[in-house]
C-alpha cells in the first residue's frame, strides 16, 4: 500500500520506518520538499521511502497518517490540500498539546471538542480516525514490548475506514482483544484527554515505555 505521513518528528519516522519494513511504500512530507529530518530518514528507510511536501505526501497516499504537531495539525492538511485528503482514510495520531508555558504542557482543546473532531469538520470528505495517540510511538509500532497485554483505542464515525485502520494496527502486533473501538469521532475527546494524565504518569516514573490497560 502506499501511505503518506504528515510530519517529519519521532512519531511520524518510527511509525513509517515500521510501514517500509512491513512492505509499504512511504512518502513523509512536511512544509518544504527538502526538509532535512526528511531526508535523513530516507537515505535510512531503504528503497520503499520517499519524502516530499504535505502535499506530495497527501497525493501519494492510499492512507494518510497525521503525525505532525497538534496546534499545527490543521495548518498542514490545509497544506497538503483538501482534494488529496478526498475519501480517504486519514489516522490522526496527534495530541493538541501546548508548550508555550513549558512543561508540562496543557491542551488547546478539551472537553467539548477535540482536535480530531475539527479536523473531521475542517475536511469532510475524508475518512478521520482517531488512533495510537494515548502511547510513546515505540509501543505503537512494537506492542509486545510490554509483558502485559494492554489497549489502544479508535474514535471514528465510518466503520469501514476503521476497520482498514484495524487492519494496519494488527499488523504492528496488536491483538483483536486490544483494539478497543469507543465509537464515533466525538469520541476522541476522551483519549486526547488522557495525555495530561500520560504526561505525569511520565514524569513520575521517568519511563515512557508504558500504556494503558482496560480492566473490568
Amino acid at each position: 500500500m502506499k501511505i503518506g505521513i504528515l510530519g517529519t518528528g519521532m512519531v511520524g519516522t518510527t511509525l513509517g520506518s515500521k510501514l517500509v519494513e512491513l512492505g509499504h511504500e512511504v512518502k513523509l512530507g512536511s512544509r518544504s520538499a527538502g526538509n532535512e529530518k526528511a531526508t535523513e530518514w530516507v537515505k535510512t528507510a531503504g528503497r520503499q521511502a520517499s519524502q516530499g511536501t504535505f502535499a506530495d505526501a497527501a497525493a501519494f497516499g492510499e492512507l494518510l497518517l497525521n503525525c505532525t504537531s497538534g496546534g499545527a495539525s490543521l495548518e498542514a492538511l490545509r497544506m497538503a490540500g483538501a482534494g488529496n485528503l478526498w475519501g480517504k482514510v486519514l489516522v490522526d495520531v496527534a495530541n493538541p498539546l501546548d508548550f508555550s508555558k513549558g512543561q508540562p504542557p496543557f491542551l488547546l482543546i478539551s472537553n467539548t471538542d477535540s482536535l480530531a473532531e475539527q479536523i473531521q469538520a475542517a475536511f469532510p470528505e475524508a475518512k478521520v480516525v482517531k488512533a495510537l495517540n494515548t502511547m510513546w510511538c515505540g509501543i505503537m509500532v512494537n506492542p509486545r514490548m510490554l509483558p502485559d497485554t494492554h489497549h489502544t483505542f479508535l474514535s471514528g464515525n465510518d466503520a469501514g475506514a476503521k476497520a482498514s485502520v484495524k487492519e494496519l494496527l494488527r499488523s504492528f502486533g496488536w491483538q483483536e482483544g486490544e483494539i478497543l473501538d469507543l465509537g464515533d469521532i466525538t469520541t476522541a475527546r476522551g483519549t486526547e484527554m488522557l495525555l495530561p494524565l500520560w504526561v505525569r504518569v511520565w514524569g513520575a516514573t521517568q519511563n515512557g515505555a508504558f500504556n494503558f490497560k482496560i480492566v473490568s
